[in-house]
């Protein structure tokens, strides 16, 4: 069996997820042919600690990644070495990136509502105004949206259950009061083509951990199908059957771009933007910083605090020592 392979069934079997299975997989690609050699490749298992330690060096000052991005080549190449070449890799002393604290951009109430009525407007069949009100409103992940189901949407309790979010871990959060239209609507759509995908012969939808096997017929149930659907049948790359899977994120990613564009803004303006002003708006509503941790969803609070450092304090309150000097000026 070839090494990514085993890689990758190493990772399918401790319920990686497909992304960071793709990340994994590009990341152990890049070390092998950093090392590869005019005569031949190399075997990562005959490579030691000082070749790891070589290219994560290399990432740190050749290609100036990140810290996130290079303790992520770093965990990738611990998988490796630790789960499916079953070996310590050893001590390493790479140059580490530097690792910077950057203040999250967050966007006014009415910059908000300007740009969620944008989203909405957009031409296109895709309810991205919706999803845009829920990443604000709830404060969601993009993915975390893209992979809400039928059956995470609890009308009567007034609450969305997020799914295997961040870390693996599951958590409620509120459902916009707002919204709630909105999601009717896209139930019932949700529903129809539902149905209408029954009929042709398909309607399944890929099950977490194997649950399909558990419950046969539950990935042709409505309640597991995702709440925003792709408009095609697309094949698992995992299973290989085919199926319907949620919108992808970039189409997503490309709506908000477009939607700031449209509006002339110049700060940058992402998907995360929305959860970040989420978190600041609920700190300057008075929220106690616990809660906006629980709905976030971080492990640490220390995380959540971020947030404390861009809310409207004394930046915005204490005027500048100019406007008292320019009032003086001829």
């Amino acid at each position: 069996m070839k090494l990514l392979e085993q890689v990758r069934n190493a990772l399918r079997v401790k319920h990686y997820s497909y992304r960071t299975e793709q990340c994994y997989v590009a990341w152990i690609e890049q070390f092998i042919r950093f090392h590869r050699t005019p005569a031949a490749w190399q075997h990562p298992d005959g490579l030691g600690p000082a070749d790891v330690e070589r290219f994560l060096t290399h990432l740190a000052v050749d290609r100036r990644v990140s810290a996130s991005t290079q303790n992520q080549a770093l965990g990738a190449l611990l998988f490796l070495y630790r789960d499916v070449l079953r070996r310590e890799v050893g001590a390493f002393d790479a140059v580490r990136a530097r690792r910077s604290r950057y203040a999250p951009t967050v966007l006014s109430r009415s910059e908000v509502a300007t740009l969620l009525k944008t989203l909405a407007s957009l031409p296109t069949q895709e309810p991205y105004g919706l999803m845009g009100q829920l990443m604000y409103g709830a404060g969601l992940r993009l993915m975390e949206c893209c992979r809400l189901r039928v059956k995470d949407i609890d009308l009567e309790r007034g609450q969305m259950t997020v799914r295997h979010g961040k870390g693996g871990k599951d958590r409620f959060v509120m459902l916009p009061a707002s919204a709630r239209g909105a999601l009717i609507e896209q139930v019932e759509w949700r529903r129809g083509l539902h149905e209408s995908d029954l009929a042709r012969g398909y309607g399944r939808v890929e099950m977490p951990n194997a649950l399909d096997v558990k419950f046969p017929r539950a990935d042709h149930e409505l309640a597991w199908q995702f709440l925003f659907a792709s408009r095609q049948l697309s094949l698992c790359p995992r299973s290989g059957r085919w199926g319907r899977h949620h919108v992808h994120e970039g189409a997503v990613q490309r709506a908000v771009a477009m939607a700031v564009r449209s509006l002339g803004w110049t700060k940058r303006c992402t998907c995360h933007t929305l959860r970040h002003s989420f978190a600041t708006h609920l700190l300057e509503m008075g929220q106690d910083i616990r809660t906006v941790q629980e709905l976030l969803g971080h492990n640490d609070v220390r995380t959540t605090m971020i947030y404390t450092h861009v809310m409207q304090k004394a930046a915005a309150r204490v005027a500048s020592p100019l406007d008292l000097v320019s009032s003086s000026m001829p």
